[in-house]
């Protein structure tokens, strides 16, 4: 059960990998035929995951996912398996990496004092970095959460929003919420609301501030401009740890204004102490058609 899976999944998995084969399963035995290349491919497949299997006891579906793309699990990722738990959240959530590249958020995390992690909608880098941010403030290494985003509307012009400033910016800020929901017991959040312990604000009101003793999480980056982020990353206090996140596929700047994502990607990608983690479609851990529709719309743009 633990190689095929619950009701096979982990075969069925396989198949679909190799749809040129017929692969039958008999017990502890697996018949398979087909083009020699193919089955040579399927045999590396298994090896793998036998000596995982026989190494671990079982492996993991992100595991499985890697090797059926066509590689090993990396040795820096698979030295840290099992040290991927971030937070214990309520309701008996477990918040972990759940893949290799929020993992290589964590490891990174706890060796950079500032991360970008840049990916498409789906892979975890806000809900990972809003964890590694409670992480943090549990464990004492800061002494408060600052999140921040910009108020950039999504191509959408919503007009005028009744009631006072936290109400007006809370629509942008959900997603920082309701990662906050899973991870911080209600009373708790509610107490660091109001005290500021968590702190939630729009970019604009960075402005002037001197970021320390704090882990402070910039939301979709992407729609900072150059300016902005420049302004936002020099804020950032002896004792801070900046986490940037941002999906350069989604910019909603108006009038055309370059990204201040796109121009840090460049200038800052060798500066010591600073990282750039890259996730992917391989990431995303929604529903199984935002990873196809992604792949269609990446297509689509290289096409063009």
């Amino acid at each position: 059960m633990h190689f095929y899976g619950i009701n096979d999944y982990n075969l069925e998995l396989i198949k679909k990998r190799f749809p040129k084969l017929k692969i039958v399963a008999r017990g502890d035995r697996l018949k398979v035929s087909g083009e020699n290349e193919e089955v040579n491919q399927f045999e590396i497949v298994m090896n793998l995951l036998l000596e995982k299997c026989e190494k671990n006891g079982t492996f993991s579906e992100n595991q499985l996912e890697q090797i059926l793309r066509g590689g090993n699990i990396p040795d820096s990722i698979e030295s840290e398996e099992g040290n991927d738990i971030i937070v214990f959240g309520n309701y008996g959530i477990i918040v972990k990496a759940r893949t290799p590249n929020q993992l290589k958020m964590l490891l990174s995390s706890q060796k950079n004092d500032m991360i970008f992690a840049i990916g498409p909608a789906g892979t975890g880098k806000t809900y990972t970095a809003v964890a590694l941010a409670v992480k943090a403030l549990r464990d004492k290494e800061v002494k408060k959460i600052i999140l921040c985003r910009p108020a950039v509307e999504a191509g959408e012009h919503l007009g005028f929003l009744p009631g006072d400033l936290k109400e007006k910016l809370d629509p942008y800020l959900q997603p920082l919420y309701d990662a906050l929901y899973d991870m911080v017991p209600p009373d708790k959040l509610k107490s660091y609301l109001e005290n500021h312990v968590i702190q939630i604000a729009p970019l604009a009101f960075m402005r002037g501030r001197t970021l320390d003793n704090a882990f402070v999480i910039l939301d979709e980056a992407q729609n900072a401009t150059e300016s902005q982020l420049k302004m936002f990353l020099t804020r950032m206090g002896a004792s801070a740890k900046f986490v940037v996140t941002g999906d350069v596929t989604q910019i909603d700047l108006p009038n055309h204004q370059p990204s201040g994502l796109l121009q840090a990607m460049k200038v800052l990608k060798n500066v010591e102490g600073i990282d750039f983690i890259f996730l992917d479609e391989s990431d995303v851990l929604r529903h199984k058609l935002v990873k196809k529709i992604l792949t269609v719309y990446e297509n689509e743009k290289n096409r063009d």
